[in-house]
């Protein structure tokens, strides 16, 4: 697991961790039952504060993405077992995340469309024809 912290970028560092964590965990980069660091053991790791990775993992944790245990640590959670109906709820964490990293690497909201519409034609290209609205 590699994060990367940007101390220089307008994002604040937790907000850079926890997108990069949530998508992480969003394309299965990390698997539900996978254990993350202890909060300070990553704190040290990224030159941050305990708080600030607490804070991350309290939000990850609030969006249902974690479930953080006393003594046992903090775990991907399983997915939900049935999905959302609302297409704008489902899509606000992932949406979320690609902003952040656009962000973190200087881009714009076009270039974020841009890579969005990129991803979705490589699906087409694959045959999961996604639905057009």
């Amino acid at each position: 697991m590699i994060i990367d912290v940007d101390s220089t970028s307008a994002v604040p560092a937790y907000e850079q961790v926890r997108s990069q964590l949530a998508e992480m965990i969003s394309t299965g980069a990390l698997a539900p039952g996978f254990r993350l660091a202890p909060i300070r053991q990553l704190a040290k790791d990224l030159a941050l504060a305990p708080g600030t990775v607490a804070r991350v993992y309290r939000e990850l944790e609030q969006e249902g993405l974690v479930v953080s245990r006393v003594r046992h640590g903090t775990v991907v959670a399983a997915p939900p077992k049935q999905a959302r109906t609302d297409p704008g709820e489902a899509l606000a964490g992932p949406a979320r995340a690609l902003a952040a990293s656009a962000a973190r690497v200087g881009g714009s909201l076009d270039d974020a469309i841009g890579a969005l519409r990129e991803q979705w034609s490589v699906l087409e290209d694959e045959g999961h024809s996604p639905a057009a609205h």
